[in-house]
């Protein structure tokens, strides 16, 4: 997949991006915790792509499990989709669990897509890649595709540039902005890992934190959308997983991506003002 220097559109919610070499053509908007009803208004937007951790945030994905298999049992085609299942567990024999139980809990499934090895670090990055390869090698669980989430941005520099993986999760926003120096710059522009940012609105400044910085009416409240659109501004970045609680704000999402990235100077704005709320500035030092 060749990526040009400079982002000016963004995709599209039904666009269609290649999983790496696993064959499977995923969504660029992947569905993480949400409510039952909104996956029935997401999957109708075009999101096709659903991301679910079933160990210590069983309870969290359970609304999105129920929306999965409304969605199965309204006739929607199993081809139709495609289920990440993500295990934290990094003793690679235990991760495996994990995916059997998510086959039991849904056994409309039949099988899970993408295998992901959830914040995934340096020193066990290699040998959950290698269990996760193991099992596509071996057709467990009917899986075509492999991952990793990382907090970690030199074992997400390992995993993405040598296309070890399919796909990537990374986080970046304005309040972590770090990929910026330890992993974009790294990143080859003929990949096949896709790279999709998560946390996209964990650095969002709310209403309240907002007026209690008593800034003058030059400032501006972001939008929450901007915050997708600050990560999707980056070529780099191929998607997001994204956390919407009702259809509505799957809508906004969806006509947020029709507006484009942000601008370079919005992004410094929403950058800084991060660091307001933050005290980690004031307004004479900026």
């Amino acid at each position: 997949m060749q990526r040009s220097a400079v982002r000016t559109s963004l995709p599209k919610a039904s666009d269609r991006y290649a999983l790496g070499k696993s064959g499977l053509q995923v969504s660029p908007i992947c569905l993480g915790i949400t409510t039952r009803e909104t996956v029935k208004a997401a999957f109708d937007a075009g999101i096709n792509f659903f991301f679910i951790s079933n160990d210590l945030h069983w309870s969290l994905y359970a609304p999105l499990m129920a929306g999965v298999n409304d969605l199965l049992e309204s006739g929607v085609r199993r081809d139709d989709i495609v289920i990440c299942g993500v295990s934290y567990l990094s003793e690679p024999i235990f991760a495996y669990l994990q995916f059997n139980e998510l086959l039991a809990a849904m056994p409309r499934l039949e099988r899970v897509d993408v295998l992901l090895a959830g914040a995934a670090e340096l020193g066990d990055f290699l040998p959950r890649y290698r269990s996760l390869h193991k099992a596509r090698a071996e057709q467990l669980w009917q899986c075509r595709g492999i991952g990793a989430s990382f907090h970690d941005r030199v074992a997400a520099r390992v995993g993405i540039c040598s296309d070890l993986i399919d796909i990537a999760y990374i986080r970046y926003n304005p309040g972590h902005p770090g990929a910026e120096e330890d992993l974009f710059p790294y990143i080859p522009t003929n990949r096949a890992c896709l790279m999709y940012n998560f946390k996209s609105t964990s650095a969002y400044i709310t209403e309240s934190v907002f007026k209690r910085l008593q800034l003058t009416p030059d400032y501006r409240q972001p939008r929450i959308t901007d915050s997708y659109r600050f990560a999707l501004m980056r070529p780099e970045m191929d998607g997001l997983l994204v956390s919407p609680q009702t259809p509505q704000q799957v809508a906004e999402l969806v006509r947020a991506l029709e507006l484009g990235p942000i601008s370079a100077n919005k992004a410094r704005y929403m950058k800084n003002l991060w660091l307001l709320a933050t005290g980690q500035a004031s307004i004479e030092s900026m």
